[in-house]
């Protein structure tokens, strides 16, 4: 029996449909919740759980390989899974973890008698260029905790180099010094050789700015060459020649159709004058200082130091005639270096060096605003620096003597002490104080610029300008009355100087 279609019951059907299939029903809209919303997240994970993303927590990759991957190799094809007898019990085979790992003392080849780090590594630490031993950190008392100024001495030999120093029971290795690189550098005073140092010692690329211009010339020098010994040597049995000229190690002047290596023996050449006759290489041991020689400052004369250094070291040199009396007096290019260390702000940091500005703004001089950091007055060394000087050939009694470029007296110490034999201390007077005692001599009335040009081109932004003003007044007075730096001070009464 056939029930006739009812157009009622038709319009039943779509009106049902469209409440479970619907995108907003109205009848189900506060009775019923849908369930095909909250079917969709499961079929989704259900159909995402299987793939070549799944880990191993899954069973797809319990042990088989590429389950889920009928093309890897390895899979198991179920179209030919027969299946197993159900009443045959199945026993599962045990997986046994064997490690492909020796034991430590086999692999380390040590014996019950010790251990492994008694026994000291034996290595070259300046073999490779990236050898350099990471500083450890130096915990620093807090401005805050510390009151007033203590003075903290340190112990004899100890020096603030980029590391905390180790104490007297572990003495620090002998330092070492390799040049990496050596290139000619155009100046206002002339050519210079730049040259950039490793060592053992700190994480820091110490410099040597050589003043020789006479190596640029191919005909051999009437004085010794001032040369790195590190760097004309022979680093390795395979080194190609191209090597060594692309680190520096060339003789003459480097250009495209002049490209000739050095060797060990380049700065053995003869001298046509005897070691009395020619003066002796000025040095300058100069430290770095971002603020004076990046962007001008004028609170020290540390940029005006590093150009006056360069300038004089540049200075041609006139030697005596050889004697007879024809004969006229011979110029050569002025010859020396100078160390340029990476000991910002007497060795604190640059950062100390900045919060001890603001210390100095607040009416404490240099010195106590160490101290109230919690640093020394000056916690520079110079162990490098007279390594870097031996490596040059100068200081050292194989070598010629030199004449220092400083003020301070603790510089003469050490290098002393580094075995550098310092000939000659030569001062450097500031060019604002020199025009002070020439108009003092003159009673003159002190003008009230900021800067007095200076003669010149200058090597930094304050060189070829005379650095003048209070805070650098307030900065070499300082030197003089609390440093002790030879220096001639001049105070506010014209007739009151200290030397």
């Amino acid at each position: 029996m056939t029930i006739p279609h009812h157009p009622a019951h038709e319009s039943q059907d779509t009106a049902l449909l469209q409440i479970l299939t619907g995108p907003n029903p109205q009848a189900a809209k506060s009775a019923f919740a849908r369930r095909d919303a909250a079917l969709d997240p499961l079929l989704i994970a259900a159909a995402a759980a299987s793939g070549p993303h799944v880990t191993r927590n899954h069973y797809h990759h319990d042990f088989f390989p590429g389950v889920m991957l009928p093309q890897a190799e390895g899979a198991i094809d179920w179209t030919k899974f027969t299946g197993e007898d159900a009443g045959a019990k199945a026993s599962r085979k045990r997986l046994a973890y064997v490690s492909r790992q020796a034991p430590r003392r086999h692999r380390l080849s040590i014996t019950d008698e010790g251990k492994e780090n008694d026994h000291p590594r034996e290595a070259d630490p300046l073999t490779p260029a990236e050898n350099l031993p990471p500083a450890p950190k130096k915990r620093r008392p807090s401005l805050i905790s510390t009151p007033a100024p203590e003075v903290k001495t340190r112990p004899k030999g100890q020096s603030h180099s980029g590391i905390l120093l180790s104490s007297a029971s572990l003495p620090l290795p002998l330092v070492q010094v390799k040049c990496m690189a050596r290139t000619r550098i155009p100046t206002p005073h002339g050519p210079a050789f730049l040259h950039l140092y490793h060592n053992n010692r700190d994480n820091k690329e110490h410099l040597a700015i050589v003043i020789d211009p006479a190596q640029l010339s191919d005909s051999p020098s009437i004085a010794h060459p001032i040369r790195s010994r590190s760097l004309d040597s022979v680093w390795h049995e395979n080194e190609t020649e191209m090597e060594r000229i692309i680190r520096g190690a060339y003789v003459g002047r480097l250009s495209s159709t002049s490209q000739h290596a050095s060797n060990s023996s380049s700065q053995n050449t003869g001298e046509t004058f005897s070691p009395d006759v020619i003066p002796p290489p000025l040095i300058r041991i100069h430290s770095e200082c971002f603020t004076g020689e990046t962007i001008g400052s004028m609170r020290c004369d540390c940029g005006e130091q590093l150009d006056e250094a360069i300038r004089q070291i540049s200075i041609p040199i006139v030697l005596p005639p050889s004697g007879s009396a024809s004969s006229t007096p011979t110029t050569i290019p002025g010859r020396g270096a100078v160390i340029y260390l990476r000991q910002e702000g007497r060795g604190i940091g640059l950062l100390s060096k900045i919060r001890a500005y603001n210390l100095q703004d607040m009416g404490h001089d240099t010195v106590t605003a160490n101290l109230m950091l919690g640093h020394q007055a000056d916690e520079r060394g110079y162990e490098i620096a007279g390594a870097i000087l031996r490596d040059l050939g100068l200081g050292s009694p194989s070598s010629e003597r030199v004449r220092l470029l400083t003020n301070n007296p603790d510089k003469v110490e050490a290098l002393g002490k580094e075995g550098i034999h310092v000939i000659e201390r030569v001062p450097m007077i500031p060019m604002s104080w020199q025009q002070r005692k020439v108009q003092a001599d003159a009673k003159d009335v002190v003008p009230d610029a900021h800067i007095l040009m200076h003669q010149g081109a200058g090597a930094t932004p304050i060189g070829g300008h005379v650095v003048y003003g209070d805070d650098l007044d307030k900065y070499l007075r300082t030197k003089v009355l609390r440093m002790g730096h030879m220096l001639p001070l001049w105070m506010d009464e014209p007739d009151v100087r200290v030397y």
